[in-house]
């Protein structure tokens, strides 16, 4: 990953490139539900609808489809440094089919202004009054239509791990408002702060998508 020196993430990166060149990559398989390709050296990732080939031990991120039109992992530094965590920290464990809140989290009410000020407003904000962007950005991420509120989706953000989007329209009272669901596995696999990363993940790339 190319930073610059002044770069608000070189901190951290430096920090977790000598704990993921220390990985076992064969415990990193079975606690986070992803494949290593020992031949290339290569963990194989899906995020968001797109195949991901992760270098390891030097990280790097490249898409199994070149001709992709957006790639996350490969745009955003943050979702880099989303994904080196969640293979050095995160754990994943079968869903019980449930969703929560970011609130129903064992941490949520604690953060629970910050996530509601930095994703879910923000969902609001972006696609609220623009519902057919949304849709077009969900399309191109193989994402399921649901009946809840007015609009409202459902993804994969990583194997087993999905999310819901959900819309409200406005009307001359009341702006439009929206909520983020998360399947119940998602506690163990990141944190609080993580959460509120891929919030601001996935938001900035539909809205990239939208276009």
């Amino acid at each position: 990953m190319n930073y610059d020196m002044d770069n608000k993430e070189k901190r951290p990166l430096l920090h977790y490139t000598p704990l993921y060149e220390a990985l076992d990559p064969y415990e990193v398989c079975a606690r986070c539900n992803v494949i290593f390709d020992s031949e290339n050296s290569e963990f194989l990732i899906a995020f968001m609808g797109r195949s991901y080939r992760i270098g390891f031990p030097q990280f790097y991120a490249h898409t199994a489809d070149e001709n992709a039109d957006y790639a996350p992992l490969k745009e955003m530094h943050a979702a880099q440094l989303l994904i080196m965590r969640y293979l050095i920290e995160g754990r994943y464990i079968e869903t019980q089919g449930k969703f929560l809140t970011f609130r129903e989290m064992p941490w949520g009410a604690v953060y629970m202004s910050t996530f509601d000020g930095r994703c879910i407003k923000r969902l609001a904000f972006s696609f609220g009054g623009k519902p057919e962007e949304l849709e077009k950005a969900m399309k191109k991420i193989g994402a399921k239509k649901l009946s809840l509120g007015d609009f409202s989706y459902e993804f994969e953000l990583l194997p087993g791990l999905r999310m819901q989007f959900i819309l409200w329209r406005g009307d001359d009272e009341f702006p439009p408002s929206s909520q983020i669901l998360f399947s119940d596995n998602f506690s163990v696999a990141f944190t609080a702060e993580d959460m509120a990363v891929i919030g601001d993940i996935t938001i900035g790339s539909l809205k990239t998508l939208s276009k």
